[in-house]
């Protein structure tokens, strides 16, 4: 028999969801909109069309469900696009758009997390190719310096930028998103300007509210060096720090540090920020091969050992959140959320043990100490998934959501996030609910709770 107990997490810890403008709003007019149009980069040619109707209203009911899972904080981006369709045009009815979303936020309880920068850029800062113009750093902090000079009074809790590296990468290094660039050269220039974008949105806030919380979201890969270990082990090294860890850094000591080029020294960035998200999803098997210069002679399979995801995803190992929150915690002894998690599982079969695992490990970190701020999952509902599309077997939502309807229905699983959020914690009762051959790891019997306590000793 299990013991009765809770993993509590600590007072005023916040529960919520992860949404970004491009993938719920519809009818966008950015780079990606644009990058949608060529046959070829989407799952079946698709394009976001309406999304999930966000930018016509249906953001209410979607915050409903929220609020009906107990969750206490969103977050959602808002779209650089809508707001400077020009440079130094500012569309104040878009603004105005994300203020009723923050007020409708506050008047169910929900705390706003706003996301400054995921992924999309206007058309203006595309025809630069993007972040790889110097000037796209400047032009970002005056936007920034508009959003929270318009939106500060409703929103404390910022995020400069999604997922940097994952932008860089996906951008100038792999071209799989826009503007399309197999560059390494270009790829090392991009990360200096979002080091440099962060840096400046930073201070920017700070200044005009010096009572915000600011910090920015990074995606962590875990990685593990093919066979032989001892000829692909640089591999594997060479994505952790580039990828996990260069951005990160540079806040640590005022410095990018590029794979294949000179340091860069940027002391604006030393020290900027309040907070780091965590965003894991997914490990590789690392190694070199000779036919991939672009991504400097780097290439990544799925693991063996463990459940995998659809098509190109790796390998599902919730489990390792612990140990990234441990190296950012004690890299930057700031506070860590998790500010994405989840799993691409349409059926709703693996989810419901991915979700209690990944909050398993983050209760785990913070019972050993480090300070984590909160949790969301990715996503509230199913939505466009960039170049997956609407392709099914990408679904992320507690929701699923029809798309020719609009219609929402919930899995399982939200049920179970909402029983969490509400306990602050996981206990045994909910465990044994939803993945029960997880009760006796969890929740050991007392004769499987000295087993435990003679391993750690």
């Amino acid at each position: 028999m299990s013991i009765k107990a809770i993993q509590q997490f600590p007072q005023g810890f916040l529960w919520g969801c992860a949404t970004a403008a491009h993938q719920v709003e519809g009818r966008n007019i950015n780079d990606w909109s644009r990058w949608e149009q060529t046959p070829g980069h989407i799952f079946q040619n698709q394009r976001s069309s309406r999304a999930c109707e966000w930018w016509d209203g249906r953001y209410l009911e979607d915050f409903d469900r929220a609020a009906e899972m107990h969750n206490n904080a969103h977050r959602f981006s808002v779209e650089w696009s809508r707001i400077e369709p020009e440079p130094g045009k500012w569309d104040e009815a878009a603004l105005q758009h994300y203020r009723d979303m923050l007020t409708a936020l506050h008047a169910r309880g929900i705390i706003p997390m706003i996301t400054l920068h995921h992924f999309t850029n206007p058309l203006w800062i595309a025809e630069h190719q993007g972040w790889l113009w110097d000037e796209t750093p400047i032009h970002f902090e005056k936007y920034v310096r508009k959003v929270v000079s318009t939106l500060g009074d409703l929103c404390t809790l910022w995020c400069t930028i999604n997922e940097p590296m994952v932008y860089a990468t996906q951008g100038y290094s792999l071209g799989k998103w826009p503007p399309g660039l197999k560059s390494g050269r270009g790829f090392n220039q991009v990360t200096v300007n979002l080091v440099r974008g962060h840096a400046a949105a930073y201070h920017a806030i700070k200044e005009l509210q010096p009572t915000s919380q600011v910090g920015y979201a990074m995606h962590h890969l875990g990685v593990s060096p093919m066979r032989p270990h001892f000829i692909h082990w640089p591999a594997a090294y060479l994505v952790d720090h580039f990828f996990n860890r260069t951005f990160t850094l540079a806040m640590v000591d005022g410095i990018v540090h590029l794979p294949g080029s000179r340091d860069v020294p940027m002391p604006q960035a030393k020290g900027a920020l309040d907070w780091v998200g965590l965003q894991f999803y997914q490990q590789y098997n690392v190694g070199f091969t000779l036919t991939r210069p672009a991504s400097f002679f780097i290439t990544q399979h799925k693991p063996t050992d463990m459940p995998v995801g659809p098509g190109g995803w790796g390998g599902l190992n919730p489990d390792a959140t612990y140990g990234h929150i441990e190296w950012l915690a004690k890299t930057l002894k700031k506070p860590v959320y998790i500010t994405e998690c989840g799993v691409p599982d349409p059926d709703d079969t693996v989810r419901p043990g991915y979700l209690i695992r990944s909050v398993r490990s983050v209760w785990r970190a913070a019972n050993y100490g480090y300070t984590v701020g909160g949790f969301f999952f990715w996503s509230l509902m199913d939505n466009f998934e960039w170049t997956e599309g609407y392709d099914p077997h990408f679904s992320f939502g507690l929701y699923h959501t029809n798309f020719e309807t609009q219609e929402r229905t919930p899995r399982r699983s939200a049920t179970l996030y909402g029983e969490i959020c509400a306990k602050n914690g996981l206990s045994n009762e909910i465990v044994e609910r939803y993945a029960p051959e997880l009760l006796a790891e969890f929740f050991p019997g007392e004769a499987g709770l000295n087993d435990v306590k003679l391993k750690m000793r």
